[in-house]
């Protein structure tokens, strides 16, 4: 049975976990991390050198790096459809988990330090306005995309790249800042409440 190393209100082993339900993997979770079993011992390191959750072992495979575990189980166990194999359809699912990954991660660091988790370093007031300013603009990215007709972020299916935007636009609605109007991620984050894996695992780790 697949292994999956990380506790459950982190997003990124919630992408795991979603993307396990989206393709019926079987699975056991350990709680590791801030608040439970430490990273940084010998054992965690010889797993992730990073010292960072998730990690899964699949047999004697031990894979970390979240976006990246869930393009291995999508290949590995599930169906085209969520992971295509044609490469143009497949790049453009690419695509987007690499721009959450790269850009509107990064986009919305200092906001959730400051307003959710409430870090001392993370509390300079421009910054913070800059922060949610750059934040409001990815967003506006995905409202485009999401209002030029597109049902998902890579088209009319459903594919790996909801799960790691899915997760982030939860992040958005949930963190204590003002929202502009963005209809189109509005409708699209109802859609995604439907799926039972994000009823589970996408709004930050409860039911």
């Amino acid at each position: 049975m697949l292994r999956v190393l990380g506790k459950a209100t982190s997003i990124n082993v919630r992408k795991v976990l979603w993307a396990c339900v989206e393709i019926d993997i079987p699975f056991e979770r350990e709680d590791w991390g801030t608040g439970f079993k430490a990273t940084d011992t010998p054992e965690f390191l010889a797993l992730n050198p990073n010292a960072m959750v998730p990690v899964i072992q699949d047999g004697d495979f031990t894979l970390w790096e979240s976006n990246t575990i869930i393009r291995y189980l999508a290949t590995r166990y599930g169906e085209a459809a969520l992971y295509p194999r044609d490469a143009c359809t497949r790049a453009r699912v690419d695509q987007w988990i690499d721009w959450q990954a790269s850009d509107l991660n990064r986009s919305w660091s200092y906001a959730f330090m400051s307003l959710v988790r409430h870090s001392p370093a993370h509390q300079d007031a421009q910054t913070l306005r800059e922060g949610c300013a750059q934040w409001s603009t990815y967003m506006q990215v995905l409202e485009r995309q999401l209002a030029a007709g597109n049902a998902y972020v890579a088209g009319e299916a459903f594919t790996l790249a909801d799960i790691a935007i899915g997760l982030s636009v939860n992040r958005w609605f949930e963190t204590p800042l003002d929202h502009p109007p963005l209809p189109a991620v509005s409708d699209y984050y109802d859609r995604l409440c439907e799926r039972p894996g994000f009823r589970l695992y996408g709004r930050n780790g409860t039911p």
